[in-house]
């Protein structure tokens, strides 16, 4: 489900309070995703260890009750040594994660039959830094009823395929034994993490099977490493991906629900994939714990994924919903609280010229036959949608003496696109925080991929005007 709306000033009056406190609330377990300088584009983290640490969290049934409470029952490396303030803060971060593995809240009741689901969340903290989280549910060797456990890898590395792929190998160990986990880990953790498009290698002794040799390799695209486009195409087509793209890249108020987490960490991830070379600069939380769900009354942009399981929950302040179906429907539900148009422009906001020519673009991911190929498919034609529209941007920053910071000449930078429909959106675009913090660091030469990508679009230019003539 998509639930979109222009993010405002609150109101004054009883519900601002409200939503003050929300905020608050979600602020003292984690801050917003807002990713400073460091954090905007995939920074470079070649040399850096896999992952800081696994857990497993397990549901303990509560005394004289029925409900189950979610507990760290093995960590590894175990942390030892650390100061008053460094174990208080490990000691919530560590709160934090098991909210994130069983974001229903507290009514379990045992299983004996539990699919596996891998996803993913964010932590983020005060300095900018983000750990992703990456977690696998699923029910315990053993024999009659019993509640799910979580293997949750706590890494500053943005990844989901290649966790995936590692989850894969302590599954496997798990079914084993627990100590089995160990020295796995502790090869995973000793293994330099790759470069783009690298392979390392993991040896692992495993009983009756003798040594493996586990092969990780990393995406040649390295901001495209923790993204998979399908999911998102599997359950919206491409004229709700540019719906839903025209809401993100305006800073609005955007929910996602859907039966399963991994659906959730999957499609919220790719959305904000979609800005790239701009970042999403507000609230990110790809699931939702039951106990956080007044995030949702925030007056601020956020992205959020849900369980609608909670959709009971949600406030009347989200106008539309757009369902996404569970792996087992094959409709589409659609809740319109008031028509999508009285939200605000997301229909109409995007030049329409190109608009049309992402939608060109974006049927040539039917003939993709990878998830690399997808990617790199979907990605080229919202990246094509950024460079026409705003790709002239360095033309605009003035330096002054060498080493010295660029101005930007915002009002020259709009008035020089000719085409009145994309000045419009563009007027618009320069106001959102993505586009600002993306200038600054121009201010501060700091050319990236963007760049590179603006020159390859106008070098085409020329060739095709050459082949005209």
């Amino acid at each position: 489900m998509l639930a979109c709306s222009p993010a405002g000033p609150s109101v004054p009056g009883e519900d601002a309070g409200g939503r003050q406190g929300a905020l608050k609330r979600v602020s003292a377990m984690f801050s917003s995703l807002r990713k400073g300088k460091k954090d905007r584009e995939y920074s470079d983290i070649n040399g850096q260890y896999f992952f800081e640490y696994l857990v497993v969290v397990s549901l303990k049934k509560e005394k004289e009750q029925d409900n189950y409470d979610p507990q760290i029952s093995y960590q590894f490396p175990k942390r030892d040594g650390l100061g008053r303030s460094q174990k208080e803060e490990e000691e919530k971060i560590l709160k934090a994660i098991t909210l994130f593995c069983f974001p229903e809240g507290i009514n379990w009741a045992p299983l004996t039959e539990y699919h596996s689901e891998t996803f993913s969340f964010v932590l983020t903290e005060i300095d900018g830094s983000r750990r992703n989280g990456y977690c696998r549910r699923l029910l315990p060797g053993g024999k009659g009823a019993r509640p799910p456990e979580a293997y949750c890898i706590i890494s500053r590395v943005a990844c989901f395929g290649l966790f995936s792929k590692i989850f894969d190998e302590v599954e496997k160990r798990r079914q084993i034994s627990m100590a089995m986990i160990y020295p796995f880990m502790q090869k995973l953790r000793e293994a330099p993490f790759p470069a783009p498009g690298n392979t390392v290698e993991i040896k692992s002794f495993i009983p009756e099977s003798g040594t493996e040799i586990i092969r990780l390799t990393r995406p040649l695209d390295s901001w495209l490493e923790h993204v998979d486009f399908g999911t998102l195409f599997q359950y919206l087509s491409d004229v709700e991906v540019l719906l839903v793209f025209s809401a993100a890249v305006l800073e609005r108020r955007i929910i996602f629900m859907a039966d399963e987490l991994s659906t959730l960490s999957q499609v919220l991830h790719a959305v904000a994939a979609l800005l790239y070379p701009f970042t999403w600069q507000h609230t990110f939380i790809s699931i939702v714990p039951k106990i956080l769900m007044d995030v949702v009354m925030a007056p601020t942009p956020y992205l959020l994924g849900v369980q609608k399981s909670l959709l009971g929950q949600l406030c009347d302040t989200v106008d539309v919903r757009l369902c996404m179906p569970s792996q087992t429907q094959d409709t589409w539900i659609y809740l319109l609280h008031f028509n999508i148009s009285s939200i605000g422009d997301e229909k109409t906001i995007l030049p329409p010229k190109i608009q049309t020519e992402i939608l060109e673009s974006l049927r040539a991911r039917r003939q993709a036959s990878t998830v690399e190929e997808l990617n790199r498919v979907v990605s080229e034609a919202f990246l094509q949608f950024f460079v026409k529209t705003v790709g002239h941007y360095a033309s605009f920053v003035k330096y002054g003496s060498p080493g010295e910071h660029g101005v930007f000449q915002k009002r020259g930078f709009y008035k020089a696109i000719e085409s009145k429909s994309t000045r419009h959106f563009v007027k618009k675009f320069i106001q959102t925080q993505m586009f600002d913090l993306f200038i600054q660091e121009v201010e501060q030469q700091h050319p990236g991929v963007f760049h590179r990508k603006i020159l390859e679009y106008h070098e085409k230019r020329k060739r095709d005007k050459a082949k005209r003539h």
